[in-house]
């Protein structure tokens, strides 16, 4: 595997909205984890059974987007993050006949149900424990959640 396939993995990789992926090709092993946004390579990580030429610049070239991840970091700052509270699959609406619960834009009150976490077939609805503006939903309808998985941003302002 040459610079230039692994340059297009981690393009590819990160506009594709995959969390994980893990490829093996002969003697090189590599794990590339994006953020939840799925804009850039969180972290990058080449393991290799032989040495190979290309190996320092490689290293270089994967290290290289970590770095534009801070200014977004700063942008977000200012909102709150709803997490998840518990593991399950996260829910925009009610019932699949049903409008979501809230959009990107919509006004939000404490004690609003803001999504649905399903666990072991019961329904638990997630509420909201601040009053705000929804800027942005971090995860798909339908999606499994992790524990403490960031589920919601909102403007408190």
């Amino acid at each position: 595997m040459d610079l230039k396939e692994i340059q297009n993995l981690i393009k590819f990789v990160s506009n594709s909205g995959v969390a994980e992926v893990k490829l093996e090709t002969g003697d090189i092993k590599i794990t590339i984890r994006t953020t939840l946004e799925g804009n850039n390579p969180d972290i990058t990580y080449v393991q290799q059974a032989a040495p190979i030429q290309q190996a320092a610049p490689v290293q270089q070239v994967i290290q290289a987007p970590v770095a534009p991840a801070a200014p977004a970091a700063e942008e977000n700052s200012k909102y709150i993050t709803i997490k998840s509270p518990m593991i399950g699959t996260f829910y925009r609406k009610p019932a699949p006949d049903k409008p979501s619960f809230i959009e990107v834009g919509s006004s939000i009150g404490k004690g609003d149900v803001l999504c649905v976490v399903e666990a072991m077939k019961l329904f638990n609805e997630i509420e909201a424990e601040i009053s705000g503006k929804i800027v942005k939903i971090l995860v798909d309808d339908m999606s499994p959640v992790e524990f403490d998985q960031p589920l919601f941003l909102v403007d408190p302002s």
